[in-house]
């Protein structure tokens, strides 16, 4: 997906803050966030949740459902995994996102905390690109009948349950049969998501603003089954024909779940509603690529 130049500085009126939940070390951090941000004349929301991590006093506070109504922006205090579900809550209202990363350097939060001031205040001077990212929207159909949908901005995965057993399901591509495989799972992954779980199950590295999306088997029982890159535009239907002698598992970007029986059709496409991240001038996507994968290291 291209970048995005819709996003201007002067447009940032009110800044919703996130934190990650139940991690008090980040109160430090939010704290002098919301004091720059103030120091700004910008209106500043905090979440619901994120509110007992602040020290600051009257800060106005939201619930988790109405807080995308209010803000221009949000900030997210965490890490990676703080994002996605931020990233979740958010998209339908195309709020951007910047994400400050309180250990080392992440794909999606990419500012560090020691200088997460002054990345800000170039943010908020327009000293920033902004960049769309695909979501996946998933609905999970059970005789006939849509039993769960959700949304997600890394990855839809299939797999297996607790005990060592394949399971087996057919995958079908804008409704042209693919595969039938036996294994313990397949992934669907965004670009986003190639470098997170897919990666670890040998996908590819796609990059960020490609239109694409990749399938990844996971522990194929036929070893000729490699991963797949299909257009972002593609329906994608995971058909399970055996489950019945043990458990597997709808999951969203790792975070939520659903268990799954037999028959089952799980349809994954692209949401309507793309991720917006605002990053400053100065990122690199290959840069982070070689600070997290630790390209060119003497191991």
């Amino acid at each position: 997906m291209p970048k995005d130049d819709r996003i201007k500085a002067s447009t940032i009126k009110t800044v919703g803050l996130f934190g990650k939940y139940g991690d008090k070390s980040v109160g430090a951090v939010l704290d002098r966030i919301y004091g720059f941000l103030r120091t700004r004349g910008l209106d500043v929301v905090v979440e619901e949740t994120t509110a007992g991590l602040l020290a600051s006093p009257g800060a106005r506070t939201a619930a988790p459902e109405r807080i995308a109504c209010e803000i221009d922006m949000a900030i997210v205090v965490g890490g990676d995994g703080t994002m996605l579900n931020v990233a979740r809550r958010l998209a339908a209202r195309a709020v951007p996102l910047i994400g400050i990363n309180l250990g080392r350097r992440g794909f999606l939060t990419d500012i560090p905390k020691d200088s997460v001031l002054d990345s800000l205040a170039a943010v908020l001077d327009g000293d920033f690109h902004s960049e769309l990212r695909i979501m996946l929207n998933v609905e999970l159909r059970r005789d006939d009948h849509i039993v769960h949908t959700a949304n997600a901005l890394n990855d839809v995965v299939v797999n297996k349950g607790q005990l060592a057993r394949l399971i087996e399901f057919e995958v079908y591509v804008d409704g042209e049969f693919v595969s039938s495989t036996r294994g313990d799972g397949i992934i669907v992954a965004t670009p986003t998501g190639s470098t997170a779980y897919a990666l670890s199950a040998g996908g590819p590295i796609l990059h960020p603003t490609l239109p694409a999306l990749v399938l990844v088997p996971i522990c194929p029982h036929t070893l000729s089954n490699r991963p797949v890159a299909i257009n972002s535009d593609s329906r994608v239907e995971i058909a399970m024909t055996n489950v019945s002698n043990q458990s597997a598992y709808l999951t969203f970007d790792g975070q939520m779940g659903h268990a799954l029986q037999d028959h089952d059709h799980i349809c994954v496409r692209r949401s309507d509603s793309p991720v917006i991240l605002i990053h400053p001038s100065d990122h690199s996507h290959f840069d982070v690529l070689r600070t997290k994968l630790r390209w060119g290291e003497n191991f």
